[in-house]
């Protein structure tokens, strides 16, 4: 899936985020965070289409919620909630 960087999933899921980057995934430093309360800390941006991911660089990324996020489809399409959020938001 290609993430269209709309913001959307970073603003409104309920997911386990790092708290701490520099010491990775570790039971101590996650927590479930529901984003309608309370936006992810990882978010940089503040225009839908040009979000971006302040850890997704991290060797540890891919062995988070965030990372194995995807829609049913496989290949490389682009993601469809991104698709609607910019083109009727």
């Amino acid at each position: 899936m290609n993430c269209l960087r709309c913001g959307y999933c970073c603003q409104a899921y309920a997911v386990v985020i790092v708290l701490d980057p520099s010491k990775g995934i570790q039971n101590d430093n996650l927590k479930a965070i529901n984003l309608l309360k309370e936006p992810c800390p990882h978010l940089q941006g503040d225009t839908p289409g040009e979000y971006s991911c302040a850890i997704h660089n991290e060797k540890w990324y891919p062995e988070t919620p965030c990372a194995n996020h995807g829609q049913i489809e496989r290949g490389n399409t682009d993601c469809r909630m991104g698709t609607y959020r910019l083109n009727h938001v």
